[in-house]
């Protein structure tokens, strides 16, 4: 079975799914296989608003224009097939917050994940609050990445602009009000806040004191499972196809990557790989104790999502692609495949942007250790991609202690999928079969199959067939010569860096 169907083919019923990133907004149509309706699709480019003080940040209502738009056009695609359209879902980045006043309207940016600016408020945090008592409650440390972090930030160095919020919502919960004239944010989204506890579904009561914040100017928790009816009038006028359709809550885009490729209970492993790393697992019940390394945000009221991001991974490439006198990519694909492993007398902490786990010191810097006159460019390359696959491998023996057996691992992520040699590495690295994800868009179908199980379609979302690719078997004699590489590593690790 292929992973597009043809709109002649498609079976009922249909599901819209958004896929809200952070650098673009998409819409698609996906049947009851949870197969993308070819040619029934559409996308519009946006870009976060950056600036050197570490901000990065968005505009909510673009993004809601942006998303109407993507839905106009998708609808348009579908002619006859969008009266099948039986609910609509989806996932934005996550996290992201947005201040509101009492009307509901924007009086902030909306913030998101990539905002470092509360960098110091982690530190400050860690000083006045147990972290570890936090991280096992909430599933996240102390990291400007996360509402928690940054509403503590917006408190200290923004004291009006905070004061200006009747409310913080999410993009979700933002969209839905537009929609619906009132919204909600799934604990999905809400688990990436760092605010959520993971084991209630509530708001945290120690660090919502800490904040001095009520629970009623947060997000209002809903479950995926009570999706949205009752769109306004003029929404209906503009979609009249939608005027049935169940609006589910979004949820988080790494929770819906993993359910979109396949992923989907503690058997298999979703290794993404684009500009950063993430390794996720879907589990069926709240993970007891959970690793310092690790995060654990939610897939919804069931399914947690337990793994750990590393911020290297395809940027490592275009940085040393940038600075370094590289051949051309084939050439250098070549000569990564010919070279042995760890043969360049090179040890390199690759952390270019700081590290998330599992350490989670984002003071770090990057290092390359034991140039000498005969290193070539290859070389570095070479040793820094292998440094990556030492960092997956850490963060791979954490999770797989959390999981019975020996998970099959999938790999998505442009990164890996367009380097054989590299893919062939990071197999090596943790001596463990590599299958590619053949699933297009796997958050946006990710989403639409979690719809698919709510309104009954599919009698379980690990019945949705598999769209699986190519594989990666790994070599055992580099394998060891990796694991002696990955103790170098952290040997010149605890040297240098003092994590968490």
């Amino acid at each position: 079975m292929q992973a597009i169907v043809s709109p002649q083919h498609a079976e009922s019923p249909l599901v819209l799914a958004l896929d809200i990133g952070s650098s673009s907004v998409r819409a698609a149509l996906y049947d009851r296989l949870g197969r993308a309706v070819s040619e029934v699709e559409a996308r519009r480019g946006h870009q976060l608003q950056t600036d050197s003080s570490g901000a990065a940040v968005a505009d909510a209502d673009e993004l809601v224009r942006l998303t109407c738009q993507c839905i106009d056009e998708t609808l348009d695609r579908a002619g006859s097939l969008a009266g099948d359209i039986a609910a609509v879902a989806g996932c934005s980045f996550v996290g992201n917050l947005l201040g509101v006043d009492r009307a509901g309207r924007p009086v902030t940016p909306l913030f998101t994940y990539a905002d470092t600016r509360a960098a110091a408020d982690a530190e400050l945090l860690k000083q006045t609050l147990d972290e570890e008592r936090c991280h096992q409650r909430t599933g996240v440390r102390f990291h400007p990445s996360y509402g928690a972090v940054q509403l503590h930030w917006l408190q200290r160095e923004r004291p009006k602009l905070f004061g200006r919020a009747a409310r913080w919502v999410s993009l979700g919960e933002y969209l839905e009000t537009a929609l619906f004239g009132q919204g909600g944010t799934s604990h999905s989204v809400a688990s990436w806040s760092g605010l959520l506890d993971r084991q209630t579904l509530g708001w945290d009561e120690e660090l919502l004191a800490a904040l001095r914040l009520r629970p009623d100017k947060l997000p209002r928790l809903v479950k995926f499972s009570s999706p949205r009816d009752g769109l306004l009038p003029e929404v209906v006028r503009r979609w009249p196809a939608l005027s049935s359709a169940h609006w589910f809550p979004l949820i988080g885009d790494g929770a819906a990557a993993n359910l979109g490729s396949g992923c989907v209970s503690p058997s298999r492993i979703a290794l993404t790989m684009g500009t950063s790393t993430a390794l996720r697992a879907v589990t069926g019940d709240s993970v007891e104790r959970l690793p310092a390394g690790l995060w654990c945000y939610r897939v919804d009221e069931r399914r947690s999502l337990p793994g750990g991001a590393l911020t290297e991974g395809g940027s490592v490439y275009a940085w040393l692609n940038q600075s370094l006198q590289l051949p051309e990519p084939e050439e250098l694909e070549a000569i990564l495949a010919q070279d042995e492993p760890d043969g360049h007398g090179l040890t390199v902490l690759p952390l270019l942007s700081g590290e998330r786990a599992p350490g989670w010191a984002g003071h770090a810097r990057a290092t390359i250790h034991g140039l000498t006159l005969a290193t070539r460019p290859a070389d570095i390359v070479r040793a820094s991609l292998e440094a990556v696959a030492y960092r997956i491998a850490l963060v791979y023996d954490d999770l797989r202690a959390l999981l019975p057996g020996q998970p099959q691992i999938v790999v998505s992520g442009g990164a890996l999928a367009s380097s054989p040699a590299w893919l062939q590495v990071v197999a090596d690295a943790l001596g463990r079969t590599l299958t590619l994800s053949a699933a297009p868009e796997a958050s946006a179908r990710g989403a639409a199959l979690l719809a698919l199980e709510a309104i009954g379609a599919l009698p379980g979302i690990d019945q949705a067939p598999d769209f699986l690719g190519a594989t990666a078997e790994p070599d055992m004699q580099r394998h060891e010569v990796y694991r002696r590489a990955i103790a170098r590593q952290q040997e010149l690790y605890d040297r240098l860096v003092d994590p968490l």
